[in-house]
């Protein structure tokens, strides 16, 4: 009886595959398949010069998703709005722990009269411990940092790709 029931952990669920090909029947197609929508957008959407390290950290993180513009059809501005709160004080007033808010106010500018235009904002947060050595705190910091920027730019890139099909060039919205 361990034998059967171990086995059918490892088998697919019996509704997954009966709803596979439903979603197939739908129109339904894996965003970065072949012929996803996220092929419409890959390399074609260049960045706004980065400024800070958060810039940076935040348009890497796009290239990434959506790789770096070759032939760019689109322009990404964004504006970077971060945050420090300490949430953690001690008696002493001293601050063991602060978060990190981050928004990216973002707008996808076509470089060609008549591309519909898009935009939108992302938010997120993530947190460091202010404990141990200055160097160890500071490590925290800016990895932090670069966690948040991560998180936003995965969210406008999903954001981009779920939309890819109403903004890509020749497509009707």
């Amino acid at each position: 009886s361990w034998c059967r029931g171990a086995s059918s952990m490892l088998s697919p669920d019996r509704r997954t595959l009966l709803v596979l090909p439903l979603l197939a029947a739908c129109g339904f197609a894996p965003a970065y398949g072949p012929t996803g929508a996220a092929t419409a957008l890959h390399s074609r959407i260049a960045t706004a010069e980065p400024g800070p390290r958060a810039d940076f950290d935040f348009v890497r993180q796009i290239e990434e998703r959506l790789g770096r513009p070759e032939a760019p059809y689109w322009r990404l501005d964004y504006m970077i709005t971060l945050q420090r709160d300490g949430v953690a004080i001690t008696t002493e007033n001293a601050v063991t722990r602060y978060n990190l808010t981050g928004r990216v106010d973002w707008r996808l500018v076509p470089l060609v009269d008549g591309a519909k235009p898009l935009q939108g904002v992302a938010e997120s947060f993530t947190a460091w411990s202010a404990t141990g050595s200055t160097v160890a705190v500071l490590a925290a910091e800016e990895d932090a940092e670069l966690r948040l920027m991560r998180i936003l730019a995965d969210q406008v890139a999903t954001r981009l790709v779920a939309s890819a099909a109403g903004i890509a060039p020749g497509a009707t919205p």
